[in-house]
């Protein structure tokens, strides 16, 4: 197993990336709101290559500290996989590291209601609970994980941020449900009643799509790629310890 910076400092890494990339995709979408205010297919496109470009740069920061997982079904299927192999994150960390982006993505949602002067919990009334939906967030979640692995596997790590920032641009717009595809991020999305908000009922539903598409994703990457499991200690990025320098 590759050497890894102390569990703390990965965590925080977790709680700051995730919390960043909610008040990101959170704030982007109250800007957009208001900046075309009858518009929501220009709102959906100011919200997502703001997220795009938000998502490649938190990726490219802090992913040599923790792997810049930021995703609970990431981090699940990191566990699952790595298993086989006697690599990636411990059942231990695994848990640590979703409940560090489950209360980074909560923190990001309260940041982005202050920094546009509402109120730091408004609970969102927008309901998404269409089968359809569902099935939307299935695809986007499956892509997602086979996008990872495939780019960690083959050896492209410096393509990662451009990969998975891509592929949840592209989500955004080809799948029905504008490709939520993390249960951190849903979970923390019910506490901002703005255009990027999910009413605390359309929730569980979301979760629960996005863990049967981790499970497709995690299948066709096996699928594919047979021997990926050993690669499990470089997903999403490489997160070696730092070198230290010798002294004379």
């Amino acid at each position: 197993m590759a050497d890894r910076a102390p569990l703390g400092r990965r965590l925080l890494a977790e709680f700051l990336g995730t919390g960043l990339l909610v008040a990101v995709v959170i704030g982007s979408g109250i800007a957009a709101q208001r900046l075309s205010p009858d518009d929501t297919g220009l709102q959906l496109l100011q919200n997502s290559i703001t997220t795009v470009l938000g998502l490649g740069v938190l990726i490219v920061v802090l992913g040599p500290v923790s792997g810049a997982h930021f995703n609970p079904v990431v981090s699940g299927v990191d566990w699952l996989l790595g298993r086989r192999a006697g690599t990636g994150l411990s059942g231990r960390d695994t848990a640590s590291y979703c409940g560090a982006q489950i209360l980074g993505g909560v923190g990001g949602a309260v940041l982005a209601n202050l920094m546009f002067a509402l109120p730091p919990v408004s609970i969102s009334s927008t309901a998404r609970n269409s089968p359809n939906l569902w099935l939307g967030e299935v695809v986007a979640t499956a892509g997602l994980i086979v996008t990872i692995w495939a780019l960690a596997r083959t050896g492209r790590v410096g393509l990662v941020a451009a990969g998975v920032a891509s592929w949840i641009g592209a989500a955004y717009w080809f799948t029905s449900s504008t490709s939520f595809a993390n249960p951190a991020v849903t979970v923390a999305r019910m506490f901002s009643d703005t255009f990027a908000g999910i009413s605390p009922s359309s929730v569980p539903g979301f979760v629960v799509a996005q863990i049967l598409g981790a499970g497709v994703g995690a299948l066709l990457v096996i699928a594919l790629y047979p021997d990926a499991p050993r690669i499990a200690d470089d997903v999403v990025v490489a997160h070696p310890a730092p070198v230290r320098q010798e002294t004379t």
